[in-house]
């Protein structure tokens, strides 16, 4: 039976026709650490690599949908207990401290009444292991997705849970992005000893090609290899997003009811990237707020004039340079200001580091104190690291307006 386009190119889930098994340390496939670790009995498994780069999906792979509960940071919050949240999405009751303010009447002075107000806590606590013993028994894994989304404080809660119930037989993972801090996992010295640590690299063009050469072989199309390549680098190292594009582009050449598609030109190619930043649209108010900027609190900011003949002040400036050739997921500041030079030309006025460096800090502030979707990328070390590539892929191919 012909394959259809929706059977091989699948970038929300578990893709069956063009999985790609990639190898990591000592020529070991990711796949078999997973598959390796995750059954040792008081050890804690830790997946840290870039957004969209195939954390879940392996999982997916080596465990099954049905084999694990999974959850993502921002599900727990930092006043309800870790417990309580994970046993209300597994269905079972918990019960907890209870404690209640009674009025107690007492003898006063000279022979009165006077009424004594006391608390009395009575202890009906017994969650943590019957929700244990449920994983247990259903031979279930616990997956925290998005760590880094969970509060700091929430993050070392949890790991201090995690390392009792990992004793008991619990087996879990914990899924994260590498440029946050690890300190709750990898640096606790209470879980020293007790992590089985899988990193997943970045995917390079040529592991990304195979995607598509694979894809279009199932479909009975033999993609030009610079075509491929194209895709590769607009993917910015996401199998998601590469999965994402392949099936937009099939869709322009109508694959599913055509013998003999023809072979996409540059145009056809960009079509298909344009395509695929429509799905991406939710994007368009984290770049228009950074674009934004702090309120500038009724003072004029200053604006540069760039080749194009466009005014825009530093922060849409900086948007314009992370979103230049070549798509990058790492820049440094002088990168960036590299970038932001050739955006102005010859023109005289330009942005200095100290000025460019205390822009991105504006930024990240914007984001720290937004919701998690608007925390697309980070500033370390004189680095910025997108954290979201699909974010970056909207700021070049989407409608930012």
């Amino acid at each position: 039976m012909k394959l259809r386009v929706r059977d091989v190119f699948i970038a929300g889930a578990l893709p069956i026709h063009t999985y790609i098994s990639r190898k990591s340390e000592f020529g070991l496939t990711y796949e078999f650490r997973l598959h390796n670790v995750i059954d040792m009995v008081g050890f804690l498994t830790s997946i840290i690599g870039p957004s969209k780069t195939g954390k879940t999906v392996l999982c997916d792979k080596v465990i099954g949908l049905d084999g694990y509960v999974d959850f993502i940071g921002s599900d727990f919050k930092d006043t309800v207990d870790f417990w309580e949240t994970v046993a209300n999405k597994i269905g079972i009751p918990l019960e907890r401290d209870h404690t209640e303010i009674r009025t107690l009447e007492g003898q006063g002075l000279a022979g009165t009444t006077e009424g004594i107000t006391t608390s009395i806590t009575e202890s009906f606590r017994s969650g943590k292991d019957k929700v244990i013993k449920y994983f247990i028994a259903n031979n279930l894994v616990l997956l925290l997705d998005d760590f880094h989304y969970a509060s700091p404080s929430k993050q070392f809660e949890i790991a201090y849970q995690l390392k009792d119930a990992i004793r008991k037989g619990l087996r879990a993972i914990i899924i994260s992005l590498p440029h946050r801090s690890d300190d709750a996992i990898r640096k606790n010295a209470d879980l020293s000893g007790r992590l089985n640590l899988i990193n997943i690299e970045p995917w390079n063009p040529d592991e990304l090609r195979e995607i598509a050469v694979g894809g279009f072989n199932k479909l009975n199309m033999q993609i030009d290899l610079r075509i491929a390549d194209n895709i590769a680098q607009e993917s910015l190292s996401s199998p998601q997003l590469m999965q994402s594009i392949c099936y937009n582009l099939s869709m322009i050449l109508d694959i599913d009811n055509t013998d003999y598609p023809a072979m996409p030109d540059q145009e056809t190619l960009n079509q298909a990237y344009r395509m695929t930043s429509l799905n991406l649209l939710a994007y368009q108010e984290v770049a228009r707020k950074l674009k934004t900027g702090p309120n500038p609190r009724g003072q004029k900011r200053k604006t540069y004039s760039t080749i194009k003949g466009e005014q825009t002040d530093i922060y849409e400036l900086l948007l314009k340079a992370i979103a230049d050739d070549p798509p990058i997921v790492s820049l440094s500041i002088d990168s960036i200001k590299r970038r932001i030079d050739v955006l102005l030309g010859n023109h005289a006025d330009k942005p200095d580091r100290v000025k460019i460096k205390a822009a991105i800090d504006q930024m990240q502030a914007i984001m720290q104190s937004s919701e998690p979707m608007y925390q697309v990328f980070e500033y370390k070390d004189d680095e910025v690291y997108i954290l979201e590539p699909l974010f970056l892929f909207f700021l070049r191919w989407g409608n930012l307006n």
